[in-house]
C-alpha cells in the first residue's frame, strides 16, 4: 500500500471511530462535545489532535457534524437530521436480531427511469449498504425484519417512490441455505467474522483500565457495526455449519457487557 493511500485509510479509520464515540457516547451525555475532551477520548485510541481536528473538520463537511460552542469553546454535535440513522443503528448493533425460517421476507423491487438512471446506482448502494442480498438485477431481498428500517431509509434518500416493497414467504422447492448463498456473498463475509473473533477474543481475559476498555469498547462497536450491516439477520438455519458469525455474536455481545461498564466511567472522567 503506498503512502497516500495508507494515509487515506487512517483517516477514513479515525472518522469511522469517532463516529461511534458520537453514536454511543456523546449522544449519551447531552449531545455536545467540546473538541479538547472529544481529542483526550480519541488519544486513548492513538489519535494525535491535529489527526482528530482533521477527521472532525472532514465530518463537517459531509453534514455528519455540526459546530457549536459550549461554555465558551469550540465544540460539535451530530446533526439532527442523522438521529435516525443512528438509532435505527442501535438496534442493529445492540440487539440480537435473527430471522427464523418461518419469519417473512422482505422484497425490494425498483424501476428508475432511464432519464434518471444515476438514481439507480445510488439505490443499489443503499439497499447493499442495509444488508439486502440481490435475487436479480432490480429485485433484492432481505429478511423482514429490517422493514421498518428500509421504508425509512428510502424515505430519508428521497427514493422511496421507486421502490415497491413486499413482505411474504418464499413457495420454491429448491434448497432455500442454498438460495440464500446465491443472493449474499457468505465467503466474503467469513473471514471478517474470524477477523473479529481473532481481534478481540483476546479483550475478554485481560485486566484492562478504564481507559483501555474504552479504546477496546469503541473499536469493537466500529468493526461490528460493519457486520451488522452485512449480515442483516438471515435466519442461522439458511447459514453454514458452524457459522463463525454465531461465534462474532456472541463474543460481542460479551464484550459490550464487559466493558461499558469501565468505558462508561473513562467518559465520564473526561466529560466531568
Amino acid at each position: 500500500m503506498s503512502e497516500s493511500a495508507a494515509t487515506a485509510d487512517s483517516t477514513a479509520r479515525l472518522q469511522h471511530l469517532i463516529i461511534t464515540v458520537f453514536g454511543r457516547y456523546v449522544r449519551a451525555h447531552g449531545g455536545v462535545i467540546q473538541v479538547s475532551d472529544l481529542i483526550r477520548m480519541l488519544a486513548a485510541l492513538g489519535a494525535d489532535a491535529p489527526g482528530v481536528r482533521s477527521a472532525v473538520s472532514r465530518l463537517k463537511r459531509r453534514g455528519v457534524l455540526v459546530s457549536v460552542r459550549s461554555g465558551g469553546a469550540a465544540a460539535y454535535r451530530l446533526a439532527d437530521s442523522l438521529e435516525g440513522v443512528f438509532s435505527a443503528g442501535d438496534h442493529r448493533i445492540f440487539e440480537e436480531r435473527r430471522a427464523q425460517p418461518s419469519d417473512p421476507w422482505l422484497l425490494a423491487s425498483f424501476s428508475v427511469p432511464e432519464r434518471e438512471r444515476p438514481l439507480r446506482h445510488q439505490l443499489r448502494k443503499l439497499l447493499q449498504r442495509l444488508g439486502f442480498g440481490q435475487i436479480s438485477g432490480g429485485l433484492w431481498i432481505a429478511p423482514g425484519l429490517i422493514a421498518d428500517e428500509t421504508r425509512t431509509a428510502l424515505r430519508r434518500a428521497d427514493l422511496d417512490r421507486y421502490v415497491e416493497l413486499f413482505l411474504g414467504d418464499r413457495v420454491s422447492q429448491d434448497d432455500p441455505a442454498e438460495a440464500v448463498g446465491r443472493w449474499w456473498d457468505l465467503p466474503a463475509l467469513e473471514p471478517l467474522y474470524r477477523g473479529f473473533v481473532d481481534g478481540f477474543a483476546p479483550m475478554m481475559s485481560r485486566e484492562l483500565s478504564d481507559r483501555e476498555a474504552f479504546a477496546a469498547h469503541v473499536g469493537a462497536i466500529t468493526q461490528w457495526r460493519r457486520l451488522t450491516y452485512l449480515d442483516p439477520g438471515i435466519p442461522l438455519q439458511y447459514l453454514p455449519d458452524r457459522w463463525v458469525g454465531v461465534e462474532a455474536e456472541r463474543l460481542f455481545s460479551a464484550l459490550h457487557r464487559r466493558l461499558e461498564p469501565a468505558a462508561e466511567r473513562f467518559v465520564s472522567t473526561v466529560l466531568s
